[in-house]
């Protein structure tokens, strides 16, 4: 793909609609020049196409799962007293992303 652009990154910001000012545009575009230059290296590490990618953190990772259990749980309708804000059975909260209410 070749090096991000100022349009580049502020194309996708405007797709995710977060909008960047210059100076935090070039901050982003720093932080893609670190990333590019720790891949770098990461490359020149000899042999590195034959290593085996690891799909866990530890070498022996077993999951453990607990039985499935049904247990009694607190009506809806009591939890959503503790609510200031509901609609039907869900709770009300602001609007985080930008868009018309």
């Amino acid at each position: 793909m070749g090096k991000f652009t100022k349009e580049m990154v502020d194309d996708y910001a405007n797709k995710l609609l977060i909008g960047l000012t210059p100076e935090e545009n070039k901050m982003v575009l720093d932080e893609f020049d670190v990333i590019d230059q720790n891949i770098d290296l990461v490359n020149k590490i000899p042999d590195i196409e034959k290593v085996e990618p690891m799909t866990h953190c530890l070498d022996e990772y077993y999951a453990v799962l607990r039985e499935d259990v049904v247990e009694e749980s607190v009506p809806v309708e009591d939890l959503l007293r503790n609510s200031d804000d509901t609609e039907d059975r869900e709770i009300v909260v602001p609007r985080v992303v930008g868009g018309e209410e």
